[in-house]
């Protein structure tokens, strides 16, 4: 995986320029940003790291950066920094899921603290959906029969079950059963209960009637 990148997306280059030298000596790799738009024109969608974003800029503001962001494949965490300390739009940023809204003039533990934090997070953001990815392309596998044989099988049911709701051999059910576990690459019923579970779906939801 590449090395993550600390973005630092503020109009005020004064700012810029001291938060990218303090990062700088704390071993980050730092680019900054005149504006929202340059920042979405310049980083590339799957390069992990962080985003620094002020509040309030000319243009795009900071929630509306967020939003924006949000709508990328693999999003980056957002610690916010701002002159402005509206309750409002701090609740905002929160609650849209920002790892923390600092005031300026930052402290510079309180945001080497949350840059740690949003690194992490987006370590285990990343891993989580690359997993999911990875399920969603396994499952992607099954033939229409399967899936079907699939949704019975995580419900609880026997072969001997699934055979008589689907009015096919146990034999053919057993044959089905074996082919599942092999492109799922799963090798217990337990694994293959979890593999509903990341694909979303319960067992009660998959029963037939």
């Amino acid at each position: 995986m590449d090395a993550p990148i600390i973005h630092i997306v503020d109009d005020d280059e004064a700012t810029r320029k001291a938060t990218s030298r303090l990062l700088a000596a704390a071993g980050y790799a730092v680019h900054s940003y005149a504006s929202g738009d340059e920042f979405l024109a310049a980083t590339p969608s799957h390069a992990p790291g962080c985003v620094i974003l002020d509040m309030r800029m000319p243009g795009r503001s900071g929630l509306e950066l967020q939003t924006a962001l949000a709508q990328r494949e693999d999003p980056l965490p957002i610690i916010f920094v701002t002159g402005h300390g509206e309750v409002h739009d701090s609740v905002q940023a929160i609650q849209r899921g920002a790892i923390d809204f600092l005031i300026k003039p930052t402290e510079p533990e309180a945001l080497l603290d949350a840059i740690a934090r949003a690194l992490a997070r987006d370590q285990a953001d990343r891993a989580t959906r690359i997993h999911q990815r990875d399920v969603q392309k396994r499952y992607a596998r099954l033939t229409e029969r399967e899936r079907e044989v699939f949704v019975h099988l995580i419900s609880g049911q026997l072969n001997k079950q699934v055979a008589a709701d689907l009015s096919i051999s146990e034999r053919t059910i057993k044959l089905h059963r074996a082919r599942i576990f092999e492109k799922l690459e799963v090798d217990s019923m337990a694994a293959l209960v979890r593999i509903a579970v990341d694909l979303g779906v319960a067992p009660s939801e998959l029963t037939r009637d």
